[in-house]
């Protein structure tokens, strides 16, 4: 079916040579409202500032960098051919936000490690904000006219037009045709997640749990979303790589719910002290016990 629309400009600003893409605004404005939210939990459980900003500091940058790298890999007959310097052009999209994750977890494990702090506190801390950030990024692919599905059928077409903002409707036709605007669905269960992780925070579950709910529930909606979607990576074959490590990452989390359930004690509320100090602390106040009487 075609449609006539025309699409809103990618530019946000241009500065001479330079151009400022609303994608990379986007993706900034997602990732430093994340932060400040974070921020200000952390401080309200007791955390030391600069604990959390120097974990950014580091996070940010490698999650971007590893977000590039996982998608240039499963794309790189599109990179093979073209000049090199594309690969670097993340301004006009072509990141992965599994990468952008597990580039965030290894950067999070290391710096627990050196700065002897709970990996699953700082995870729980930033998981509410990391689906928040990725609610607004995915404004960003709208802008770009991607990560979108399949074309619509008319009767599609008519229900959206009864619910959908024109400017929606207008973006996502594309050489007039309009495609399902995957993005949309996955920005709304995105803060659906956000607010359960928000609510969760109330109820002071074990510590890891709220991030390993946000592995869970991103996941599931993200499985579904990307059957809808149009230029899906793939990992072999027709197996779309976002959906394999989406099954992986909902098995993994469950499994550590279950085991973190029975050996773990600590919560999210209690004082931001080291899991392996608290533990020691706790065996040695047993032991005094014991020697009392």
């Amino acid at each position: 079916m075609l449609f006539s629309a025309p699409a809103l400009d990618r530019v946000f600003l241009e500065l001479g040579p330079f151009t400022v893409y609303w994608y990379g605004v986007i993706i900034a404005f997602g990732a430093f409202l994340g932060v400040y939210l974070a921020s200000k939990e952390a401080d309200r459980l007791g955390l030391k500032k600069d604990i959390l900003i120097d974990f950014v500091v580091f996070a940010v940058p490698i999650a971007i960098i590893c977000a590039r790298i996982y998608y240039v890999i499963f794309e790189w007959e599109r990179y093979a051919d073209g000049p090199w310097w594309s690969i670097f052009a993340i301004w006009e999209g072509g990141i992965a936000i599994h990468g952008a994750v597990f580039g965030g977890v290894l950067t999070a494990i290391v710096f627990a490690r050196v700065r002897d702090v709970s990996f699953w506190q700082i995870a729980d801390i930033v998981a509410p904000s990391l689906i928040l950030a990725q609610a607004i990024g995915r404004w960003g692919n709208f802008m770009n006219q991607e990560a979108h599905g399949g074309p619509i059928s008319q009767s599609t077409y008519e229900s959206f037009h009864q619910y959908l903002p024109d400017f929606i409707m207008n973006q996502m036709t594309i050489d007039g045709v309009m495609y399902h605007p995957t993005f949309l669905y996955e920005s709304f269960w995105n803060i659906l997640v956000f607010i359960l992780l928000i609510l969760m925070r109330k109820y002071n579950p074990l510590r890891g749990e709220i991030f390993l709910s946000y592995a869970i529930f991103y996941s599931i909606g993200r499985y579904f979303i990307e059957g809808l979607r149009t230029d899906s990576l793939y990992v072999f074959g027709e197996v779309r790589t976002a959906q394999l490590i989406s099954i992986l990452l909902i098995v993994i989390s469950i499994i550590l719910i279950i085991y973190r359930r029975k050996t773990v004690t600590v919560r999210y509320k209690d004082t931001p002290i080291p899991e392996k100090k608290k533990t020691n602390h706790n065996h040695n106040k047993k032991k005094r016990k014991k020697k009392k009487n």
